[in-house]
Parts: C-alpha cells; sequence; structure tokens
C-alpha cells in the first residue's frame, strides 16, 4: 500500500508574514499536507481572510495579529499559541520587508534600522521563543521540532540597493548554524531556505522594476522563468516533516537553478 512520507497530520506549525507572499505560500502547503495552521501577521483583516483560505483543507487554522518587531508581543503571542494549539511541531521565521535603496552611501540610518528591525530582529525574537517552547517540550520527553528560516540568494550575491536587507539575512543564515549545534541535542532542527525571485506582492509593487527584474532573471534560469510561492511549498513540508530529521544546519537554495548558471 502506497504511504505519504510527508503526512503533516497532527502537527502546529506557526508562519510569521502568512497572510500573504512567501509567507501564504508556506502556509497553504502546510495545510495540504495536513498540518495545522497559527498565522502572524499585523492586519487583522487581511489575517482572517486567510484563515477561511486555509480552512478548505480541513485543518485547524487560528491567526494572531502580530507585530514581530515588538518583543514583548512575540513573547505573548507565542505562550497563547502554544496554550491554544497544544504544541508547535514547525515554526518559520519569515515575515520581512524590502527596500530598495540608490546605494548603500544613499540608505538613511532610518531606513536600515527599520528593515532589521523587522527581518533580523523579528526573526531573532521568534525564533528564541519558538526554541524556548521546543526546548522545553523536549526536556519532558517529547522531542523534537524544525525552526526554518526565510533566508535569501542576497546572502551569496551583492545586489545593489540591497544591502542592508542582506545584512539582515546574512545574519540570520550565521544565526541558523548556532542554533543548528545548540539545539541538535534536543532533535531540533534549524534550516535556512534561499529563495530566487519570487512573485508576491512585494516584488510586484513597482510594475515597471518587477517587469525588468523578471525578465534579467528569467533569462539566466534555467527554468526560463520566476519563481512562484507556490514553488516553495514542497520544501517547506519537507522541512516540517519527519523525513527531514537528520537535517540541519543547512541553507537550501531554491532558484529554479539561477545560481548555478551565473
Amino acid at each position: 500500500m502506497a504511504q505519504n512520507l510527508f503526512d503533516l497530520t497532527g502537527k502546529v506549525a506557526l508562519v510569521t508574514g502568512a497572510n500573504s507572499g512567501l509567507g501564504l505560500g508556506f502556509a497553504t502547503g502546510l495545510a495540504k499536507s495536513g498540518a495545522d495552521i497559527v498565522i502572524w501577521g499585523r492586519r487583522a483583516d487581511k489575517n482572517a481572510a486567510i484563515v477561511e483560505q486555509l480552512k478548505q483543507y480541513g485543518t485547524r487554522v487560528i491567526a494572531q495579529e502580530v507585530d514581530v518587531t515588538n518583543e514583548a508581543d512575540v513573547v505573548s503571542a507565542m505562550a497563547e499559541a502554544v496554550k491554544k494549539m497544544g504544541r508547535l511541531d514547525c515554526v518559520i521565521a519569515n515575515a520581512g520587508t524590502a527596500t530598495m535603496m540608490p546605494s548603500f552611501v544613499e540608505t538613511p540610518s532610518e531606513v536600515y534600522h527599520d528593515l532589521l528591525a523587522v527581518n533580523q530582529h523579528g526573526a531573532v525574537y521568534t525564533l528564541r521563543e519558538a526554541a524556548r517552547h521546543m526546548v522545553e517540550r523536549s526536556k519532558a520527553g517529547d522531542m523534537g521540532g524544525s525552526l526554518i528560516i526565510c533566508g535569501s540568494m542576497s546572502i551569496f550575491g551583492g545586489v545593489g540597493g540591497l544591502g542592508h536587507y542582506a545584512a539582515a539575512k546574512g545574519a540570520l543564515e550565521s544565526l541558523s548554524k548556532t542554533l543548528a549545534v545548540e539545539l541538535g541535542q534536543y532533535q531540533i532542527r534549524v534550516n535556512v531556505l534561499a529563495p530566487g525571485f519570487i512573485a508576491t506582492e512585494m516584488t510586484q509593487a513597482d510594475p515597471e522594476v518587477f517587469k525588468m527584474i523578471e525578465g534579467t532573471f528569467s533569462a539566466k534560469t534555467p527554468v526560463g522563468r520566476v519563481g512562484q510561492p507556490e514553488d516553495l511549498e514542497g520544501i517547506v513540508v519537507y522541512l516540517a516533516s519527519d523525513r527531514s530529521t537528520f537535517h540541519t544546519g543547512d541553507t537550501l537554495i531554491i532558484d529554479g537553478g539561477a545560481w548555478v548558471n551565473t
């Protein structure tokens, strides 16, 4: 009899920034595979709409209005999520923003700090509180868990105007290695996803810029197109599943082969 090796029934996953873009793609893939879902987002109306959208897959779905830049918000929301859902098996630090600057020397300090507050510090708060829950659960005899960080190809290659964004993503990639070493004893694994150019609300905010990048990226990508959020569903389901229990400390590139064709 055939078996579904990636069935997530009984597991609970929390995704930050999950009411649109990559976060919604992650949450959708997890829900399709049977996981119960916790949505974090700053807009209650968008959260509510996504809850209804994901419920079609027959899993439990709740949403919390959370600003990841607020440490107290993250601490209380994580505790509330555990209380409501009973546990968290997978937490994805995805919430982020991107602001293209003319250059590094023309990047105001305010823009730099505002971006780090979301992309780096918000992720650190999220990962720390998730790890605390998973470690406590593991010490009680219920070992395991998966922490996933949404990284970026800017970790590996320079992109003009995005130095502040790359700094945040690079910091998280470095942090993931330490977390993998520290948390391995509890069977908690930590991995980074580095997507290529994905068509989302954020990347399509400026149609002209999107069209230009789409053409450039598609031309150098062996598969000949930009990515879609659903292209990341499979890899996140794998990392959340018990099939990845021996996979930690890694950074996985999902870019249609663009990196190997540079």
